[in-house]
């Protein structure tokens, strides 16, 4: 008793339940994905689900085109997305503060039922539910995660360092892409892969607004497990785990490279 009762005391029995949690959601779901996708329905050691894959052309393509959407949506919440937070880190504290909140104000609503409006504002005007709904969803659903991290980051920035590029002559063009958007990568990064990682995996969205005509690379993953081929739905998991990895590590990289050199020029 004496001993239990000086680890619950300690601040390192705090993380347990964090620890539970992760191992339970996580960890073994994690492993569980590994353990079936190399493994075949009888359980033996098996490489054929990843096989099949690559030769199934369908799968690569819907593979390459979720790639393609994915790219799209978060081009176009970056392009939207920047003014935006830049905008709203230069109005008025109380001001912003209100903005800030009508913009993350749609996220307090289930993207479902978020999708399910888009669909009825595209039936209200008489317009066709396909790629074009699809790419509307999608910046509409996830644009906000662009913009809360650029914000935070450009209501961050050391504005001396803004002060100083004027001070040099730079005219507010220059002050930009020399000072402002150099100092706000990390902002931008961190929301480029809140925006391109679910936007790849998902498939409720696609669902909706192109009333399944359109498949991307999370709806072959859900089919398959719909139909009980796990093993072959795992492989595919794996391989959309690998792509999000790859990608956190680029951004990793992206971002260590843009501290060097101080940042400004």
């Amino acid at each position: 008793m004496k001993k239990l009762s000086i680890f619950f005391s300690s601040r390192k029995s705090w993380t347990l339940p964090y620890i539970i949690f992760s191992a339970i959601f996580i960890v073994i779901p994690l492993i569980l994905i590994v353990v079936y996708a190399f493994t075949d329905e009888t359980g033996k050691l098996t490489f054929e689900n990843f096989a099949k894959f690559f030769t199934h052309h369908e799968a690569i393509n819907t593979f390459v085109y979720s790639i393609g959407i994915a790219i799209i949506t978060t081009f176009l919440c970056l392009l939207l997305g920047y003014p935006a937070a830049w905008i709203l880190s230069n109005t008025h504290l109380n001001r912003s503060k209100t903005l800030v909140v009508l913009f993350i104000l749609p996220m307090w609503v289930n993207i479902l039922v978020r999708t399910l409006a888009t669909v009825a504002l595209f039936d209200f005007f008489e317009m066709p539910l396909g790629e074009g709904a699809l790419v509307f969803g999608m910046v509409y659903n996830f644009l906000p995660f662009m913009i809360y991290p650029i914000y935070n980051t450009l209501q961050k920035m050391d504005h001396s360092y803004i002060e100083a590029a004027q001070d040099l002559g730079a005219n507010p063009i220059q002050v930009f892409f020399k000072a402002v958007f150099p100092l706000s990568m990390p902002g931008v990064w961190s929301g480029v892969m809140m925006v391109f990682m679910p936007t790849i995996s998902t498939f409720a969205i696609a669902e909706l607004l192109t009333m399944n005509n359109i498949k991307l690379f999370g709806t072959t993953i859900q089919e398959n497990i719909n139909n009980s081929m796990w093993n072959y739905g795992a492989a595919l998991s794996l391989i959309m785990l690998l792509l999000i990895a790859a990608t956190s590590l680029f951004s990793t990289d992206n971002k260590d490279h843009s501290n060097e050199g101080g940042g400004l020029w």
